[in-house]
C-alpha cells in the first residue's frame, strides 16, 4: 500500500492529485521551484521539497533532483502529473529504480506510445519521411509531450525548414526533447473534429474504455473547451474509435490510464497519438462515470483487479479552461496578482488562491471548471452561467470568450470543428460592455470617500470620473447631494450607492452591480474598469516601425544571422519571446532596414521593452 506520494509537477494537477491522497489517507509532497515557493501546491502538500531554479529545465525537468526529492521526504511513489516529464521512459524508469513506486504505464509502454512518430507506426499511419507541395498543408509536431507546444501549420514548403526548427527549439525546450515530425493537416478548413478516448487498465489484463471526449474549440493547437461523451458520433464511428483505443492498449501492454485521440473528419477517425497519462480535460469523464481516475491509477499501481466492465454513463459534462490571456490581443498570455477567484455552482480545479501571482515561467491556466448535468444543453447552460457569474479579479483573461462561446450556435448545436475559433473569433471577442458600469463604478467610489463639512444647500460642482473599459475611455459625471452622489445621466436612477454595492435603475430595470477594488483597477459586477488619473503621465514616444514587448517573458531566441541593416521583409520573424509555455513570434512590421537589435537570448523583457526597429524605405 502506498502510504507517502510525490507529484512530479506544480499547479491545478497537483493539487487535483493532493485532493484524492487526502482522500485516500496518503501523505503528499510537491515539488517546487523558487518561482513557486509559495505556490497553492506547495501550501496544501504535507511536505514541499525545493529545486534550485526558476525554469522548467532548471526544475520540473529535472528527473535526477526529483527522484532524490522523493527519496529524501521519505515518498514510496511518484505521480507525474501532465506535461514536464509525465511521458519521459526515462523518469519512469528512473523512478522505478529508485525503488519507488511509479504512477503510469511501464517505461516499454511509454518509449512506443509517447513518442508519436513510434504510436503512429504501430498503428500503421506512419508520419511523412518527406514533405512535397502535394502534401500541404502539414502540421509539424513534437515527437514527445503535448498541450500544442513544438506544433506549426505549414502551408509553403518554402516556409518548412524554419517552422521544423523553431518546432524543434520549442520542443526540447518544453520536454527535453527535440524531435519532431510533420503529418498531414486535417483539421480546421478540412471541417475536423478532436475526438479522443479515455483508457483504464489494469495489471491482470483487463482494459476500460470510459467513453468518448470531444476536444475541438482549441487554441494555437491547446484546448479550451471539452465535453463528454462527443455530441453526434454515429454508433459506427465510436465503436471503431474504442476499438482501435483497446488494440493500442493492448499492443503495448498498457496500465494506468491513458488516452488515445482521433481527428474525425469526412465519415472517417484518423489516428493522432495516444497520451500515455492523465489528461488535462478528465474531470468531464470522472462526472461522467461517476469515478475518481486518479483514486483509480493508485488502485492499479498498487497491483488491485479493475471490475469486468466500466460503471455506465451519466449525463453531460463540459469543461472549460480559464487562462490567464486575451484573446482578442493574439491571446497573450497576461500577468499579475490573482485577487479573488470564485466561480460558483460547478467543480473548479485551480493551481492558485485569491493573493497568489501569476509569473511568466508556466502555463497561463488559471482553472477548469467543470458542469455535470442530466443532457449536453443543461450542461452548457449551467456552464456558462457559472462562468457569467464568477468572481475572476486580476489579470485579463478568457472568461467572456468561454460565456459566448458555450452559447454559439454553432457550437451549441454540436456542429463546431478544430476551425471555430479561426471562423468566430472576431465576434466572439466583439465588446459590448454595459453602458452603466462606470457610472456604478464612479459612485461606489465616491462613497468609499471620506468628504469633509457639512451639507449647504447649494448645488455643487458636477464630479468628473474617468475609466478605462473594454479598450476605451468613459467619462462620468455626477454631483453630490444631500441623498449622496447623484448622476448627471438623464434616465438613470440610483436605488441604492456604497462603496461595495450600487444598484441603478434605467428604463424601469434594475440591475445591481457588486465592486471591489485593487488600486486604480475597479471590478462592478463581472467587467474590469481602470480608473484613469486626472492628468495623465506622459507617454514614451517609439520611431516608427519599433518592436515593443507584447508581453513579459524570454527571448528564446533571435534569428539566424540576424543583424543591424539587414534588409527585412514584412512578417518575416525577427525573434521569438517564451512567456508561460508558449513561444511568441515578434515579425518584422514593414519591409524595410532593421536599423536596431536589443534584444539577446535568454534576456528577460517586461510589456513594452523596446526589441528592435525596422525602418521603411
Amino acid at each position: 500500500m502506498i502510504s507517502t506520494l510525490l507529484v512530479a509537477n506544480r499547479g491545478e494537477i497537483a493539487c487535483r492529485v493532493f485532493r484524492t491522497c487526502a482522500d485516500l489517507g496518503i501523505r503528499t509532497v510537491a515539488v517546487h521551484s523558487d518561482a513557486d515557493e509559495d505556490a497553492l501546491h506547495t501550501r496544501v502538500a504535507d511536505i514541499a521539497v525545493r529545486l534550485p531554479g526558476v525554469t522548467p529545465a532548471e526544475t520540473y525537468l529535472r528527473g535526477d533532483l526529483i527522484v532524490k526529492a522523493a527519496v529524501a521526504a521519505g515518498a514510496d511513489a511518484v505521480h507525474p502529473g501532465y506535461g514536464f516529464l509525465a511521458e519521459n521512459a526515462g523518469f519512469a524508469r528512473a523512478v522505478l529504480d529508485a525503488g519507488l513506486v511509479w504512477i503510469g504505464p511501464p517505461p516499454g509502454a511509454i518509449e512506443a506510445m509517447a513518442s508519436k512518430t513510434r504510436a503512429k507506426e504501430l498503428m500503421g499511419v506512419p508520419p511523412l519521411r518527406e514533405v512535397t507541395e502535394a502534401d500541404l498543408p502539414v502540421l509539424v509536431k513534437a515527437a514527445a509531450g503535448g498541450g500544442g507546444r513544438g506544433m506549426r501549420i505549414v502551408r509553403r514548403l518554402e516556409d518548412l525548414d524554419a517552422e521544423l526548427e523553431a518546432a524543434r527549439a520549442e520542443a526540447l525546450g518544453a520536454f527535453g526533447d527535440g524531435e519532431v515530425f510533420a503529418e498531414p493537416y486535417l483539421g480546421g478548413e478540412a471541417g475536423g473534429r478532436h475526438v479522443e478516448v479515455q483508457v483504464l487498465a489494469d495489471t491482470h489484463g483487463t482494459v476500460w474504455t470510459l467513453g468518448t471526449r470531444d476536444c475541438s474549440l482549441q487554441r494555437r493547437h491547446q484546448k479550451v473547451v471539452e465535453e463528454a461523451p462527443a455530441p453526434g458520433l454515429p454508433a459506427d464511428t465510436e465503436r471503431e474509435l474504442r476499438e482501435l483505443t483497446v488494440r493500442a492498449a493492448r499492443a503495448v501492454d498498457y496500465t494506468g490510464a491513458g488516452t488515445v485521440e482521433f481527428l474525425v473528419a469526412g465519415g472517417r477517425a484518423h489516428f493522432l497519438e495516444m497520451n500515455t497519462r492523465l489528461q488535462v480535460e478528465h474531470p468531464v469523464t470522472e462526472a461522467v462515470f461517476g469515478v475518481d481516475l486518479v483514486a483509480l491509477q493508485i488502485r492499479v499501481a498498487e497491483g488491485h483487479v479493475l471490475d469486468a466492465e466500466p460503471p455506465a454513463a451519466r449525463g453531460h459534462a463540459v469543461e472549460a479552461r480559464l487562462y490567464a490571456e486575451d484573446p482578442a490581443g493574439d491571446w497573450a498570455p497576461q500577468t499579475g496578482t490573482l485577487h479573488r477567484l470564485s466561480v460558483p455552482g460547478v467543480r473548479l480545479d485551480t493551481g492558485y488562491g485569491d493573493g497568489d501571482t501569476i509569473g511568466v515561467h508556466y502555463d497561463p491556466l488559471l482553472a477548469k471548471a467543470v458542469a455535470h448535468a442530466p443532457t449536453r444543453a443543461e450542461a452548457l447552460r449551467k456552464l456558462a452561467g457559472a462562468l457569467e457569474r464568477a468572481a475572476v479579479h486580476g489579470p485579463v483573461t478568457n472568461r467572456d470568450l468561454l460565456v459566448r462561446s458555450l452559447r454559439h450556435e454553432e457550437f451549441a448545436t454540436g456542429r463546431m470543428d478544430t476551425g471555430f475559433y479561426d471562423r468566430h473569433l472576431a465576434e466572439l471577442t466583439a465588446l459590448a460592455p454595459d453602458p452603466y458600469t462606470p457610472l456604478a463604478a464612479a459612485l461606489a467610489d465616491a462613497h468609499g470617500r471620506s468628504r469633509f463639512g457639512g451639507w449647504r444647500n447649494v448645488p455643487s460642482q458636477p464630479q468628473v470620473k474617468r475609466y478605462l473599459m473594454a479598450g476605451e475611455e468613459h467619462e462620468v459625471r455626477y454631483r453630490h447631494t444631500r441623498t449622496g452622489p447623484a448622476p448627471d445621466a438623464v434616465g438613470v436612477r440610483v436605488v441604492h450607492a456604497d462603496a461595495h454595492l450600487v444598484v441603478l435603475e434605467a428604463g424601469g430595470v434594475r440591475r445591481g452591480y457588486e465592486i471591489a477594488r485593487y488600486g486604480e483597477r475597479v471590478y462592478a459586477g463581472p467587467t474590469a474598469l481602470t480608473a484613469l488619473p486626472r492628468f495623465p503621465e506622459p507617454v514614451a514616444q517609439h520611431a516608427p516601425g519599433s518592436l515593443l514587448a507584447p508581453m513579459p517573458g524570454t527571448v528564446a531566441r533571435v534569428a539566424d544571422g540576424l543583424a543591424i541593416g539587414d534588409t527585412v521583409r514584412a512578417g518575416q520573424p525577427l525573434l521569438w519571446l517564451e512567456a508561460m509555455k508558449m513561444e511568441h513570434r515578434i515579425e518584422a512590421p514593414v519591409t524595410g532596414t532593421l536599423t536596431a537589435l536589443h534584444a539577446t537570448p535568454g534576456q528577460r523583457v517586461e510589456v513594452g521593452l523596446l526589441l528592435a526597429v525596422v525602418q521603411a524605405p
